[in-house]
Formats: C-alpha cells, sequence, structure tokens
C-alpha cells in the first residue's frame, strides 16, 4: 500500500508555514514534502520533523529566480555556476533537515545544448554528494511551457546518460497525464528508476480522486511494480483541506 507524503506547500495552507506540519500529522500522514523549505530554517525544519514523528521525503532545489520566472537552473547552458550555488544551498538545507530526495529542476531551455549542459549538471552534482538522493521529473508543457523535461522518454534517458546510482526519476501522474497519457503504463515504465511519485487530479489540479485519473488503479499499479518510495500529495484541496481528505482514509497507517 502506498506512503503518502503532504505538500506543504498545497496543502493545509489556511495555516503558516510552520503549523502544517502538526496539522499534516493530525490528518494522519507519515511524511510531507514542500517546493522549496529556504524560508525556514533548517533547524526549525528539523525541530518540526521531530515533534510531529515525520519525515522530510522530498524538497527542490533552489530554482534561480522564481519571481523573474526562471524553473531550474541545472539545464541552463552559462549558469553552471548557479546551478552548482544552487545545490551548494540544498546540500546545507539538507544536513540538517535530513530529506530522503532532492528534485533538481532542469528549467526553461531548448535544444541539445541544453541537454548537454543538463546531464554535465547533474552528473555533478551526484558525483559531488553521493550520500544524497537527486530527482529528476517530467513537467507538462501546458502549466510550464517551454520546461526542458516533459517526456519520460527523455527523462529515462537523462538518468541513464547520468549513470549515477543517488538519480532517479520523480513521476508526477498529473503532469504525465496532461503531457502524454497512459499513465498505468508510464508506472511500469519507469519502475526500475522510480524514486518518487506525485498525484493530483486531473485537469484541475485537486484532490486526486477526482477528474480524468483512475486513482485507485494507479496506486494499485505503484503495488505492482514494487515502489516502496512517497506518493507525494501536489495538488489543490478544493476547499479546507481537511474536508477534501475522504480519499486517503484508506490508505491512512496512524
Amino acid at each position: 500500500m502506498p506512503r503518502f507524503a503532504a505538500n506543504l506547500s498545497f496543502l493545509f495552507t489556511e495555516r503558516p508555514f510552520a503549523e502544517r506540519f502538526g496539522a499534516a500529522a493530525e490528518a494522519g500522514f507519515e511524511a510531507v514534502e514542500c517546493l522549496f523549505p529556504y524560508e525556514q530554517a533548517a533547524e526549525t525544519t528539523a525541530a518540526l520533523l521531530r515533534a510531529h514523528d515525520l519525515t522530510l521525503a522530498l524538497f527542490n532545489a533552489p530554482p534561480g529566480d522564481w519571481a523573474a520566472g526562471e524553473r531550474g537552473l541545472a539545464a541552463l547552458p552559462g549558469d553552471e555556476d548557479r546551478f552548482t550555488a544552487a545545490v551548494a544551498e540544498a546540500r546545507a538545507y539538507a544536513a540538517v533537515a535530513r530529506p530522503g530526495r532532492i528534485h533538481l529542476m532542469a528549467g526553461l531551455a531548448e535544444g541539445l545544448d541544453a541537454r548537454a549542459t543538463y546531464v554535465a549538471n547533474l552528473r555533478g552534482a551526484c558525483a559531488a554528494a553521493p550520500d544524497l538522493a537527486f530527482t529528476v521529473e517530467p513537467i507538462n508543457g501546458r502549466d510550464m511551457p517551454g520546461y526542458h523535461l516533459r517526456r519520460l522518454a527523455d527523462a529515462l534517458d537523462v538518468i541513464e546518460a547520468v549513470g549515477a546510482p543517488n538519480l532517479s526519476l520523480q513521476l508526477d501522474l498529473y503532469h504525465r497525464q496532461i503531457e502524454e497519457g497512459d499513465v498505468t503504463r508510464a508506472i511500469e515504465a519507469a519502475a526500475p528508476v522510480l524514486g518518487h511519485v506525485q498525484v493530483a487530479g486531473v485537469p484541475d489540479r485537486n484532490e486526486p480522486d477526482g477528474g480524468e485519473l483512475a486513482f485507485g488503479r494507479l496506486m494499485d499499479a505503484l503495488d505492482r511494480v514494487g515502489f516502496a518510495g512517497f506518493v507525494g500529495c501536489e495538488y489543490r484541496p478544493a476547499g479546507r483541506t481537511e474536508d477534501g481528505l475522504g480519499w486517503f482514509a484508506p490508505f491512512r497507517r496512524r
């Protein structure tokens, strides 16, 4: 049965960020994840995780200037130094907060030079921190036009080209459905390198049991391929977070 992580950048946003850890634990989650935790001190995050007996499943490395439209640095030719600095910041945070995985966002870039830069940067990050686990994630082009990594086949090619044991796939079922569909086969194809999964309803990115996806069948597919990681709940609640957690009841472990 899948294990779920509440994404604190999306869920329980009725509360200040620090209070969302307790809300997630009270709702029955055993893990949390978030986009960018850096505004909160790593020591505070670690203390909140301990206080509420939570695992930190994943966060993203700094993506560059988000407000200016940047969506990652890993595939941007000429920005190698900025990428290295972003990874260093993520590593420093991870040394205290102890995440299971760190997502290295590719950024908005096209072409062969971007792909070569992406592979080289990922290879360097993985080699510099063999004790940490990193992920890459295909993101659909509707929500993030121009994002370098959109298709599963490309993500699998990148992981193979990097050739690092501490790099795995982050498969967001919402992004996959919008970009390519055929989600069950994607789970099966990705299984050997699948490190983290995320879910949301399609097309509105609300609770995962609504919309186009056969949520229960997809969770069964994860079980069939032996996925043992966390499923991140990266969705926007249609209303109050707790009121939309009916889907979670069969999976609750505490």
